[in-house]
């Protein structure tokens, strides 16, 4: 069996040649039978008092964990559970595994079957855990859980809270305990439920450098501060996270993307194709690993797409999003019409081929997931090629999709373009400034714009279009500071200084 530990070329030599490009890719289609002993997750020390023979897979399942890899994380703790049936902290960390604090998810009921079964009650979990630490980690789950006096009939956000100034108390009582402190700042990021949050942020990333500073192998200390830090005005400070996390975690996919977060908000667009690249491709080795279906429509293959449209790569784009149209056609999950639709919608918008916006199509309803982005790019296109009717028809469709703030800027913007195309100028200029004025109120994406035409680029051009050229450039320009190095946003900018 080759081992990833001889064989793997990580991330930091990836630019260099075409030649390790291959290799990696060889090097993961040979490892797809890995054996848990095989798998580099991270360096982690976690005591703790069960079997002997079930601290690899214990091991394994909190490291799964640490690098967002909640499903292999839960098989790992169950292998754990089996070799040492009472051994507390394997249930503690399956029902963890049901908690997802940066993406704000929990499914309580799928935790509470797990901890059912190793007790029936609080007192009765207490009593299996061994030693006062160890108890303390399973509370801190009856009170995530809602299980406690203080945390029981709380919404999800409370709960969230409240774990939170739990953790701080463990934080306080074993100060030497990295994975509490790793947690507790992980928890301090799961209280940001209005998005980017920069003291809340910031807050956490000072809990974390702790351990990253004496353990720069840690999955979760990496990972926890490259979400304290991706954004444009503070992503340099998580560039040697970035740098590190693929090479710490290389049988993680999340891990081998988690590093474009950073790249992204700095507009390092080769990084960017390169992590995802890798994230897909250890990504369906374990599925193939697994006998699962592959994804070929998700989280890293969107990143991968917009990265080659900034790099101006466009056969390599179209040729993601082929593949994605195939498997919609083909009856897709929720999340791959979502995808598919927001890498369509990426494709058409950034790369103004108008007449390709049919190419890539198929049955949406406003009620699909992801049909918000599918009608507005039919109707941007629509209004580019001076299709009026359908433009309204596809704002119409746009208008029946689910109600949220990012629907109702995009609403603004057909509406200002229809508008201009009609020769209401000036109305429609007042349309689209109230679509910057709400967009301009959310928090920096945490990767390629949800709202596929960023509204002060979409000024930009309108302010081009109409002989306003320094205007357009300082629309252009501010931008960037939302999406650094946007391509089509550089590309206005040296057009408008061309045409002055």
């Amino acid at each position: 069996m080759l081992s990833f530990n001889k064989y793997i070329l990580y991330p930091s030599a990836m630019n260099k040649s075409p030649l390790l490009i291959i290799l990696f890719l060889v090097s993961v289609f040979f490892a797809a039978d890995l054996s848990a002993q095989d798998r580099l997750l991270g360096q982690i020390d976690f005591p703790n008092s069960g079997a002997q023979d079930a601290q690899a897979d214990f091991t394994e399942g909190v490291l799964y964990l640490h690098n967002f890899e909640y499903e292999d994380a839960a098989r790992a703790f169950r292998r754990a559970q089996e070799k040492d049936p009472g051994f507390a902290l394997a249930y503690y960390g399956e029902a963890k595994t049901h908690n997802h604090p940066i993406w704000m998810q929990q499914n309580r009921t799928a935790a509470m079957k797990v901890l059912t079964q190793l007790g029936a009650t609080i007192k009765e979990r207490q009593a299996k855990a061994p030693t006062q630490r160890e108890k303390d980690y399973l509370y801190s789950l009856e009170i995530l859980y809602g299980n406690t006096p203080e945390s029981k009939d709380k919404s999800k956000q409370e709960r969230d809270f409240l774990y939170r100034d739990y953790m701080k108390q463990l934080h306080e009582k074993y100060p030497a305990d990295d994975e509490i402190t790793t947690f507790y700042g992980l928890s301090i990021l799961g209280t940001a439920h209005q998005g980017r949050d920069y003291a809340i942020y910031m807050r956490a990333a000072a809990e974390l450098f702790d351990v990253w500073n004496k353990n720069q192998k840690h999955p979760g200390a990496a990972h926890y501060l490259i979400h304290s830090f991706d954004d444009p005005a503070h992503a340099p400070l998580g560039l040697p996270m970035a740098k590190s996390y693929a090479d710490i975690a290389p049988s993680a996919a999340h891990a081998q993307h988690m590093t474009s977060h950073i790249f992204l908000a700095l507009g390092m667009w080769d990084d960017v194709i390169n992590a995802n690249i890798i994230a897909r491709d250890v990504q369906v080795a374990r599925q193939n690993e697994l006998k699962e279906r592959t994804t070929v429509c998700g989280h890293y293959t969107w990143w991968l797409l917009y990265g080659y449209l900034q790099e101006g790569a466009i056969n390599d784009a179209e040729n993601v999003l082929t593949k994605c149209h195939a498997r919609v056609k083909d009856g897709a999950t929720s999340s791959e019409n979502w995808h598919f639709a927001i890498m369509k919608a990426h494709h058409i918008t950034d790369t103004q081929n108008w007449k390709d916006i049919n190419q890539w199509d198929t049955a949406f309803s406003p009620q699909i997931n992801g049909a918000r982005n599918y009608f507005f790019a039919k109707g941007y296109a629509a209004v580019k090629s001076g299709n009026i009717e359908e433009a309204r028809s596809n704002l119409s469709k746009l208008s029946q999709t689910p109600k949220e703030v990012e629907r109702d800027i995009q609403i603004k913007q057909l509406e200002g373009l229809i508008l201009m195309e009609e020769g209401h100028i000036e109305e429609g200029f007042k349309v689209i400034n109230e679509a910057i004025h709400r967009e301009s109120e959310l928090p920096i994406d945490f990767g390629p714009p949800t709202i596929v035409k960023p509204s002060y680029e979409l000024l930009g051009d309108v302010l081009l279009e109409t002989g306003k050229y320094e205007e357009a450039v300082d629309a252009y320009q501010k931008q960037l500071e939302r999406t650094p190095k946007r391509r089509r946003t550089m590309e206005g900018i040296k057009k408008a200084a061309n045409t002055q």
